[in-house]
């Protein structure tokens, strides 16, 4: 039986600027480092030779994020992954509060978002109690697609 998600892993290009990002733009923090290697981890993801180093950061009681750069083998680029209609996982949402303060947080700190926030038009998208979700996307420093979301 499933209990629950435990954690979605990003693999990155430049772990510094990737960690800088997820920890002072986005707040959450960085609860270990770990360099991986050996037979162990060959074994489960297939590929032989392995050493990475991931950087463990969580939200308080949510899911944790992993951010791992593969120093061997070598980090290989996917093609349209920054599309948000591309088949596959498009984006990781973050559940807010004070919606407009975190996109005034992102623009403070240079990040380029799709539109200001927006309502989804509650004939198209409804939640009990009249709830409205307001919602804002934007990208990583490496273009993975990021979702701001608040519901009230």
């Amino acid at each position: 039986m499933i209990e629950a998600i435990d954690h979605i892993n990003i693999v990155v290009r430049d772990l510094g600027r990737m960690t800088s990002f997820y920890r002072d733009v986005l707040g959450m923090e960085v609860t270990k480092t770990a360099t991986i290697s050996g037979d162990w981890v060959d074994h489960v993801v297939g590929l032989k030779g392995v050493s990475a180093v991931v950087v463990y950061l969580e939200l308080s009681g949510s899911t944790r994020l992993e951010l791992i750069d593969y120093h061997s083998p070598d980090t290989i680029d996917s093609f349209n992954h920054d599309r948000p209609h591309a088949a596959g996982i498009r984006h990781l949402a973050f559940r807010v509060v004070e919606i407009d303060a975190m996109k005034e947080r992102l623009d403070r700190n240079g990040v380029k978002s799709f539109s200001d926030v927006v309502a989804a038009p509650r004939a198209q998208v409804q939640y009990s109690g009249g709830v409205c979700k307001r919602l804002i996307y934007f990208q990583d420093p490496e273009d993975n697609l990021l979702e701001f979301c608040e519901y009230n």
